[in-house]
């Protein structure tokens, strides 16, 4: 079973897949604690805020509430909808939390693709047709480590800076694993213009992507 906070169609406005159409699947529950997360509503799981599935769709602002189904119903509730994206990002919260093979799976056999979007605090359980993005998150409040495993099973790696710091963080990160055939890009936190600065020059020095959020530009979910 998994929870799920909401689910929306869009374009993905990051990494690899920037203007693409897909369906965003967003699963309630993270402990990792990031303190400019933008998504801290789906945080906690409380008992008393289940809805029904539909109502998920529905959502006009950020809530914590959150609906409980199976694969089945995630994909049933996608044909109901009649969303035509066939790419699935499925974003959290933490969604490694959650055993997410027979989600992708079932997607994969209905002619989607898929994408997990994870923090690399959790192992990640998909299908290795399943394109993986790993945020890393660093010493962040929960006390989650990221995991090697993690970032070796990444398609891409896409690592969030303000500062000169999380540069840093990156390069020794990526230390302990082969990068080959990986997509490393850089995200400004909140795009702000120093931390931008940053991130296109250390882009420039290390050969890497950047990655801008684009949604956010536009003005989109």
């Amino acid at each position: 079973m998994y929870k799920v906070n909401e689910i929306f169609e869009t374009i993905q406005g990051e990494g690899n897949y920037t203007g693409t159409p897909s369906i965003f699947l967003r699963l309630q529950g993270c402990p990792v604690g990031c303190s400019w997360c933008d998504t801290k509503h789906t945080w906690d799981i409380h008992p008393d805020l289940l809805i029904q599935l539909g109502e998920t769709t529905q959502k006009k602002a950020d809530s914590d509430h959150w609906a409980n189904t199976d694969a089945k119903g995630i994909v049933e509730l996608f044909r109901e909808r009649g969303y035509r994206a066939r790419h699935v990002v499925i974003t959290g919260g933490e969604p490694c939390m959650y055993d997410l093979n027979p989600l992708c799976e079932l997607l994969h056999q209905q002619g989607f693709s898929t994408q997990i979007e994870t923090s690399g605090t959790f192992e990640i359980l998909a299908p290795d047709s399943t394109w993986v993005t790993v945020s890393p998150k660093v010493n962040m409040k929960g006390g989650y480590p990221v995991l090697t495993s993690c970032l070796e099973r990444a398609n891409e790696i896409k690592h969030p800076v303000a500062m000169e710091k999380h540069v840093e963080e990156l390069k020794e990160l990526l230390q302990n694993i082969n990068t080959s055939g990986k997509y490393i890009y850089l995200q400004p936190i909140s795009q702000k213009a120093k931390a931008t600065k940053l991130a296109i020059e250390a882009c420039m020095a290390n050969n890497w992507r950047l990655s801008v959020q684009v949604h956010k530009y536009l003005g989109i979910n």
